[in-house]
């Protein structure tokens, strides 16, 4: 099992929707959530990506040299980044991190955001032109030359001139509902990503990709996106839950809403039937609420409980298949802290341990000492 944790580039905060507990995502807060990642023992964090984000390359890049073994999982926007140029930036990233760059294709769902980076094409259209892309981008991190030419694009003799550390390429990750998300990533992807629904709806998927990827003659790993509030007492998990959202207004998420809707992403609409813009009824299943999602764009649920329970929700959805848990909580810092003390030491997690925490090494004790 891999867990990573997520940088909040967009913004941070004691309550959802309210700037009341808010704090200011600097670059000195953001290298402090990171050295947390890197030191608890996750296997990475993803950094979102859109235009109220700072962007995901340059935070990953400032970053590297604060962390020694955390992974970025980092976006790439096909239509607004030509495949050539995406392939140097890949490369020289995951060279200079010495092999530490995730790669998160990200199409964008959002019509008026996508048109204010100039990008006019239909739902459809944006997974041909990232099945191209693909195309393109791969071949290149491979080694190998390439001319192409579609409609999208036109490549004549284009050459990669340094390799990327990680063969044959970084891994290359995918969020997606619809069916063009999952003929993409028959074709193209390592690690498929779902939001967290109910795990009889990620069953489901889970079934329809690998359907997809076999016909392909491929093997696609599986991961999920999910928010977590894990207190010691389940009490202390519901109650915090229902804290998050306590100065978020009807009219607060009825505009959120209303601007979710525009979007063509089948993924945000299978997050807002969840919720069904209401604070009623938001336990969709067993300890997953969709509170998150009634003013958050993307993941809007949350494993809310004890950390024994949290746990074993954890891994039922590892049973279906799920290897890659990209989790993230409120504050950021805090709660990445909580899950790995409280959560970790219940679940068969890679990459746990650090590489400077040898078993020979004498480290300070953990806790208080009592005063002698």
């Amino acid at each position: 099992m891999k867990i990573l944790w997520f940088l909040p580039t967009h913004g941070d905060g004691q309550y959802l929707g309210s700037s009341i507990g808010g704090r200011a995502v600097t670059f000195p807060y953001l290298k402090q959530i990171a050295q947390a990642v890197d030191q608890l023992g996750y296997y990475g964090a993803l950094l979102p990506t859109g235009a109220n984000c700072e962007d995901a390359w340059i935070t990953a890049s400032s970053l590297i040299s604060s962390t020694e073994r955390m992974k970025f999982l980092v976006a790439l926007r096909p239509g607004l980044t030509s495949p050539s140029v995406a392939a140097r930036m890949s490369s020289t990233l995951d060279r200079l991190s010495n092999g530490r760059l995730l790669i998160n294709v990200v199409t964008g769902g959002d019509p008026v955001e996508l048109g204010g980076d100039g990008l006019h094409l239909s739902h459809q259209d944006r997974y041909q032109l990232t099945d191209e892309f693909l195309h393109i981008y791969r071949k290149l991190l491979e080694g190998e030359e390439v001319t192409f030419k579609s409609n999208f694009f036109d490549f004549k003799e284009s050459k990669l001139t340094f390799p990327p550390t990680q063969k044959p390429y970084p891994p290359i990750y995918i969020g997606g509902s619809s069916e063009a998300a999952i003929d993409v990533t028959a074709k193209h992807i390592d690690v498929f990503l779902t939001w967290g629904e109910p795990p009889q709806k990620v069953a489901e998927k889970i079934t329809k990709v690998k359907e997809a990827a076999k016909k392909t003659g491929r093997t696609v790993r599986f991961g999920i996106r999910l928010h977590v509030i894990v207190r010691e007492t389940e009490e202390e998990a519901w109650k915090a839950a229902e804290n998050l959202i306590k100065h978020i207004r009807d009219e607060d998420i009825e505009a959120a809403q209303k601007i979710f809707s525009r979007f063509d992403s089948v993924g945000q609409k299978r997050m807002s039937v969840l919720h069904n813009g209401s604070k009623k009824s938001l336990e969709v299943s067993p300890n997953l609420w969709a509170g998150v999602g009634l003013v958050r764009g993307g993941a809007g649920t949350a494993l809310v409980g004890s950390p024994e329970v949290v746990a074993e929700r954890i891994k039922e959805y590892e049973q279906l298949g799920i290897e890659s848990f990209i989790l993230s909580g409120y504050p950021h810092l805090e709660e990445a802290y909580r899950f790995a003390e409280l959560v970790f030491p219940l679940l068969n997690v890679k990459n746990t341990e650090h590489p400077n925490h040898s078993k020979h090494q004498w480290v300070s004790p953990f806790g208080g000492i009592a005063a002698r």
